[in-house]
């Protein structure tokens, strides 16, 4: 049987918290797009209080606690398809691999031509995985991202502990880059988009392929947790179950922060670090999804943060704008604002962004029934069943999932 887009309702929930998770990311990429951050002593190569201030603001409540909402979002999505597709009676695997390889696609343009910092790539190969592991029970799913996430992690915080102790030199806290530094800048700041292409390249190939291999036991896990939560209907059920989440989000919050903390509390040494962002960012994660959850349980919030929930909706064109405007304002090819604006400033532009692109998302969906890349994907996938040639009017009937 060939699959084809099914009518269904869209969860405004689900789409709210892919809006706030997309300014969560896009915030701590900013400090990518204006710095050459890959390779710096963050602790040290800001060196103005507001630099600092500012950084550790970011580094705490931002930086890893975005990212894995947006990993378990998408491993929801893929379980809802999986749940679809047999609802229809449909084959599962041959439309998804179609979906994951137009994905991937995408990624592998977006990193080699526009931004090396994408994330499209790595999901899309853990997407492959989860076609297999998406047909395990939510029980078993969970207990296996637990293990695949949790015994890699404290295994590496347990070898650089034991390097620290033995042999502190061998780490070389608090090292910055030199060379790659003044590379960045030249490319970036100074170079024509040729001289920018090729860096980006090396660049991703470094540090692209080694995040896809390492999102086996980063991003893989993640999006498991977010597929077992999708076979448990958290977001359908979460009005019945709001003790229980507002429970998990006052625990989770409280334990997130103390642990993201810790570090400028005791020392930045690399375990410390390891800890903060591969422990403490995953959980305050949790936390904040739980607040929006909790809070799209209210409808002056929908009401208010509705638009928030829009941009979210056309999430992968949001994303991939966010890239394009990043490098356009930054890179001596646009604006040229590479390595002179301070982290607050940043953050600010970061801010702005997201707001045009919220505008920007309310505006479009009011005519159309969605974005331009996802219309592209969908195109992609199903063919003439997507809506035939042109983008699906507002007012056309049927929902899209």
């Amino acid at each position: 049987m060939r699959v084809s887009p099914t009518i269904g309702s869209r969860i405004d929930s689900l789409d709210m918290l892919r809006g706030f998770a997309l300014l969560g990311i896009l915030i701590a990429n900013m400090l990518i797009f204006h710095s050459p951050y890959f390779y710096i002593d963050a602790q040290t190569y800001f060196g103005t209080p507001g630099d600092q201030e500012s950084y550790k603001l970011i580094n705490i409540f931002i930086e890893a606690s975005f990212y894995p909402i947006f990993a378990m979002l998408f491993g929801y999505g893929l379980n809802m398809q999986y749940d679809k597709a047999n609802a229809n009676g449909a084959n599962y695997a041959p439309m998804m691999a179609k979906r994951l390889a137009i994905l991937l696609a995408f990624g592998l343009v977006h990193a080699l031509f526009v931004w090396s910092g994408d994330v499209l790539f790595t999901y899309a190969i853990m997407g492959f995985i989860m076609i297999a592991a998406v047909r395990i029970p939510k029980k078993w799913l969970l207990w296996i991202a637990a293990l695949v996430y949790l015994i890699p992690s404290l295994l590496l915080i347990g070898v650089i502990y034991l390097m620290t102790i033995y042999d502190p030199n061998q780490l070389m806290e608090g090292f910055s880059d030199i060379q790659q530094i003044e590379r960045a800048i030249t490319a970036y700041g100074h170079g024509t988009y040729v001289e920018v292409l090729a860096f980006r390249i090396s660049e991703w190939l470094l540090f692209g392929m080694t995040g896809t291999f390492m999102g086996v036991f980063m991003i893989l896990p993640l999006i498991m947790i977010g597929a077992a939560f999708s076979k448990m209907k958290l977001f359908e059920r979460a009005s019945e179950w709001k003790g229980r989440i507002a429970l998990v989000t006052i625990l989770s919050l409280t334990i997130g922060i103390f642990i993201k903390s810790w570090p400028y509390m005791d020392t930045h040494t690399s375990y410390n670090t390891l800890i903060q962002q591969l422990i403490g960012g995953p959980i305050l994660a949790i936390g904040y999804a739980g607040i929006i959850i909790l809070l799209c349980q209210l409808p002056i919030f929908m009401t208010i943060f509705r638009p928030v929930s829009k941009a979210g909706r056309m999430s992968l064109t949001t994303y991939l704008m966010q890239s394009v405007i990043g490098t356009l304002l930054f890179y001596n090819y646009g604006l040229g604002l590479y390595g002179k604006v301070d982290i607050e400033t940043g953050t600010m532009i970061a801010v702005g962004i997201f707001a045009i692109q919220v505008i920007f998302a309310e505006l479009w969906l009011m005519k159309f029934r969605m974005g331009p890349f996802e219309w592209l994907w969908r195109k992609g996938t199903y063919g003439r069943d997507a809506f035939g040639r042109n983008l699906p009017k507002k007012e056309e009937n049927g929902k899209v999932l």
